[in-house]
């Protein structure tokens, strides 16, 4: 491989520079990985923008011998990665730094030469010398990230609501909605945001593009997307904490249908009042959203929960446990016990026996006693699913992906990673 290939790893630069080029190459080879139709110049100069903001690194694969004639120049990549730092609630507002992992493509015609396992061998082995005890993707593929050690630790589902006169919520508001403009969300999503993330276990600090995209300042072709609306939630004293950005998908589509692009609500109050403003909305017989948490108060809130179809539940946010001891020791428990857990990994990074101590809300994680016998014994991946507490241990158990040695492990397993409110990540990435 190291012939054929060299691996190159750079940040954005700024139109104008002479690495500036490099990352335009970059992001076509990802388009190749993902079959994207070759993007307009104003669309690269946004996103590469962007990546400057979130301070994202790449990583290129190239080809250092002649490439065959007529094929895709030898400055595009063969295979790309991406990453950038961003915190992690991981339950009662702790926040712990991870590497989020992106862009992860190898052209067609260079796979099984290595590629993948050596960019992601060496990102995590960095991550970890770093200091990180975390790393997280989204995988398009879900047979592929397992073999790394990467467990699924939330999910979301994708819902068509009825909005005809079945659509009747048991709440009185508490507050307003209002029709915005959409470039308002420029500045009021993040904030908003950061207040749903301080409150949401599973939840990523947004990449810049959110902004751009819920605000229709950045279309699929660079240009804005005018058919994005918006509307505000406002409190019970005129402070803004919801907002939803949503889209028609045409009067061609029947049932006539509004398409939710972004919804985020801070407040109870607020995500139900943003759904009774949706369900109000003339002409309009179907809500859709793609991105709606699986265990949605919406379904409760309803009259009638069969107004709601989930069309589709899927893996969300994958994690990588990097260093056993610090990323148990980051969060909080809901329950006191302790536990020894055996956790394997084949690349050696978070394998051990350790005991988790939990005692009086405080909590001591530690490599166990030579000769300790393991309570449960799980692969990182497993420890990477229930970590934020969406995966039921005893489930695990059940399938065979967890041995329990000592009766009733699994159980208190479980209660000790609840978590105090259903995890949800709104951040792909």
């Amino acid at each position: 491989m190291a012939e054929k290939y060299e691996i190159r790893r750079f940040r954005a630069a700024e139109k104008g520079e002479p690495d500036y080029a490099l990352g335009v190459s970059w992001l076509r080879g990802v388009g190749v990985g993902f079959y994207d139709e070759r993007h307009k110049d104003e669309f690269v100069d946004k996103v590469m923008a962007m990546y400057r903001t979130d301070n994202r690194e790449m990583t290129g694969v190239y080809q250092t011998g002649a490439v065959a004639a007529h094929s895709l120049a030898a400055d595009i990549p063969v295979a790309t990665f991406g990453t950038l730092r961003k915190h992690l609630n991981v339950g009662y507002g702790r926040q712990l730094e991870a590497q989020l992992i992106t862009a992860v493509t190898v052209r067609g015609t260079h796979r099984r030469q290595g590629l993948l396992r050596r960019m992601m061998t060496e990102d995590l082995a960095a991550s970890r010398a770093d200091g990180l005890a975390m790393a997280a993707l989204t995988a398009s593929e879900a047979s592929i990230y397992g073999r790394f050690g990467f467990g699924v630790a939330t999910f979301e589902r994708r819902i068509k609501v009825d909005t005809g006169p079945r659509f009747r919520l048991r709440h009185s508001p508490t507050g307003s909605v209002e029709i915005a403009d959409r470039k308002v969300l420029l500045e009021l999503a993040p904030v908003v945001f950061e207040r749903v993330h301080r409150a949401t276990p599973g939840s990523l600090v947004r990449q810049d593009a959110y902004r751009q995209r819920s605000s229709g300042t950045l279309g699929r072709d660079g240009a804005e997307d005018e058919s994005i609306r918006c509307a505000l939630h406002y409190d019970a004293d005129g402070a803004v904490d919801g907002y939803v950005a949503y889209k028609f998908s045409g009067w061609d589509t029947k049932p006539y249908t509004m398409e939710v692009i972004d919804l985020v609500a801070a407040t109870e109050s607020g995500y139900l009042e943003l759904w009774q403003f949706l369900g109000s909305l003339d002409l309009i017989d179907r809500v859709t959203w793609a991105e709606a948490p699986v265990d949605d108060p919406l379904t409760w809130a309803l009259e009638d929960p069969r107004c709601i179809a989930s069309s589709e539940n899927a893996d969300m946010l994958w994690l990588r446990i990097l260093d056993t001891v610090k990323a148990l020791g980051a969060r909080r428990y809901s329950a006191d016990g302790r536990l020894v857990l055996r956790v394997t990994d084949t690349l050696g990074f978070a394998a051990g026996v350790f005991t988790l101590d939990v005692s009086g809300g405080e909590t001591s994680v530690a490599a166990a006693p030579a000769g300790a016998d393991p309570e449960l014994t799980l692969d990182v991946a497993e420890l990477g699913s229930i970590y934020l507490g969406a995966v039921c241990p005893v489930t695990l158990a059940a399938a065979g992906r967890i041995t329990e040695h000592a009766p009733g492990a699994a159980l208190t397993a479980r209660l000790m990673f609840a978590v105090e409110r259903a995890p949800h990540c709104l951040t792909h990435f």
